[in-house]
């Protein structure tokens, strides 16, 4: 370890060199790259956290830039995990980087957080969240918490010493169509850097044993009034007693992956004169601003029995605004056409936007 690179934290006589060398022998597992995966990764790399784990399946979106702020314009269509290592390893070559290019699921939760101390979960899904508190649960891991919504921010630590679960503060998972969606109502790019730096300080802080930590409580940021909020949630002994991971998180498993195609890809197929049947899943409003044109639209919430005048020996090639939802048409569909191919279209709306300008 290069003592002198970490001088300015460890002259801190509450933090002094025993904290550093607890970060040092530290693994964390980062569950997402993105918003709030950015400044947990970039900070938790340069204070020296000795092993850090990357869990993603994305590739960079134009659309990420705004506050995804490891990543470049070069990057885009790229994957996440990749640029992020190749980065991180340029800001501090001393750690130990591992890349997981793949989705947190059923399969592979366990597996992945059991070689790791600490989870920071900063995925943008309920589905994931709800698997992530149970795998800890199951391995008595402590995950460090954080969400957004607009211009505001939530983070907590979770399953800490007999502390309280996510469960405990939710506990039960909301529908679908009850969460709002982030293409619709969006986020400020500094609200993310804010959150997630809270994250990795809680991070910093159950590692070393500084301070006190946000078990128990829920941190509530507003960036448009600059002010913080904490609500207290006690403990539920019944939800510290999962002893098996559930088959199925809902919402159509949508931490599973799922067929999908970038836009180019398409666009040669299109070129071609293949039979490229496009259904744009996003909301009337969505579509109505603006929509690709030859594209049949069907909401997401509807597509159930709405396939008529679809031919179904034909691939099938789902959008939405970036490629979540379109995921989520893929994985509620292919049961039910189990001989159709249905692909999700990488980036989405944004993504045809992006290649065209």
């Amino acid at each position: 370890m290069n003592s002198a690179r970490y001088t300015r934290q460890t002259i801190l006589k509450e933090f002094g060199p025993e904290g550093q060398k607890k970060l040092a022998d530290a693994k964390v597992l980062v569950i997402g790259a993105g918003g709030l995966g950015v400044p947990v990764l970039t900070y938790l790399n340069a204070m020296g956290v000795g092993t850090l784990g990357i869990v993603d399946n994305d590739k960079v979106s134009v659309t990420n830039l705004h506050r995804q702020v490891l990543y470049g314009d070069a990057d885009v269509g790229r994957s996440k995990v990749s640029v992020a290592l190749n980065r991180l390893k340029a800001q501090n070559p001393d750690t130990e980087l591992r890349g997981h290019e793949t989705f947190l699921n059923v399969e592979n939760a366990l597996e992945l957080i059991g070689a790791y101390d600490v989870v920071v979960d900063t995925s943008d899904n309920f589905p994931t969240r709800y698997l992530t508190n149970d795998a800890c649960v199951i391995l008595k891991k402590p995950f460090v918490y954080g969400a957004l919504h607009g211009y505001e921010g939530q983070v907590s630590v979770f399953n800490c010493q007999g502390g309280p679960t996510y469960r405990c503060l939710f506990p039960t998972m909301p529908k679908e169509n009850e969460v709002p969606n982030c293409n619709e109502h969006g986020v400020l790019g500094i609200i993310p850097g804010i959150v997630g730096n809270l994250q990795a300080l809680e991070t910093v802080k159950l590692i070393t044993g500084l301070g006190e930590l946000l078990s128990g409580r829920l941190l509530l940021f507003d960036g448009l009034r600059q002010s913080y909020q904490k609500i207290s949630f006690p403990l539920r002994p019944t939800n510290l007693k999962v002893t098996r991971l559930q088959d199925s998180y809902g919402w159509e498993d949508s931490c599973a992956t799922v067929p999908n195609i970038t836009v180019d890809a398409l666009q040669e197929v299109l070129e071609k004169g293949g039979n490229a049947q496009i259904i744009d899943v996003r909301t009337p409003a969505e579509y109505e601003a603006y929509h690709l044109p030859n594209t049949i639209h069907i909401p997401l919430d509807e597509l159930d029995g709405a396939l008529r005048g679809i031919d179904l020996d034909a691939s099938v090639y789902l959008l939405c605004q970036s490629g979540k939802r379109s995921d989520m048409a893929a994985l509620k569909l292919q049961p039910q056409y189990s001989e159709t191919k249905f692909y999700s279209i990488l980036g989405g709306v944004n993504q045809f936007l992006a290649t065209c300008s």
